[in-house]
């Protein structure tokens, strides 16, 4: 069923990214396909070549992963994938945990060849934390260096920005819902541009089988 088709694709799509198979993951997306979360804004094929450099500097994160909600009509899809962004970082020669909560929004369209891919990935950001990876440990960190970023991702732009990344404040975030509100309708508009009379003809087809 192409729900599960897409599921699978975007899980994927992290756990490729998670477990360094580059090459794996560079095939979930299609050829002009648009990435943007806090540290990148591009091309699917950019995002995985930045990925890898990312990577090899050291700078990995893993992706706890909550099951997506896949809506699909005729060749288009959108999932709703609820992760958690965790990083075990240095501050200061203390090791410590970074773990944003997110939801990531995929766009996703089938292909000529019948073949599931993602067009585009739009991150909104909920909530994260910095904390002591050591019982009896503390992190000196100034709180006025903090409060210079949104609480959606304050912590995951502060880290970064001080590790040679640009984290802009005006990304997707639950502390400005009205952003987020105009995101879902873009997304349900572009999901319902595919309602021609071909894809109605094959979202029957599907509902039958």
């Amino acid at each position: 069923m192409s729900a599960d088709d897409v599921t699978q694709l975007v899980l994927g799509e992290r756990q490729s990214r998670d477990r360094g198979r580059y090459d794996q993951t560079a095939e979930c997306f299609a050829e002009e396909s648009v990435v943007e979360m806090s540290w990148f804004q591009g091309s699917g094929a950019d995002f995985v070549r930045e990925t890898r450099g990312m990577a090899g500097r050291g700078d990995h994160a893993v992706h706890r992963l909550g099951p997506p909600t896949v809506h699909v009509l005729g060749d288009r899809a959108l999932a709703e994938l609820p992760l958690i962004i965790e990083w075990r970082v240095d501050i200061s020669g203390v090791a410590a945990d970074l773990a944003t909560s997110c939801r990531s929004q995929y766009r996703a369209q089938r292909g000529a060849d019948d073949v599931w891919r993602i067009v585009r990935i739009t991150s909104i950001y909920e909530k994260d934390t910095l904390t002591p990876a050591l019982p009896h440990t503390r992190l000196d960190i100034d709180p006025l260096e903090l409060t210079a970023y949104r609480p959606s991702y304050r912590c995951l732009a502060w880290y970064m920005n001080r590790n040679g990344y640009r984290i802009g404040p005006n990304h997707l975030g639950d502390d400005q819902p009205e952003a987020v509100a105009r995101q879902y309708q873009a997304e349900m508009t572009w999901l319902h541009e595919s309602r021609t009379p071909a894809a109605t003809a094959n979202v029957r087809r599907e509902q039958q089988s």
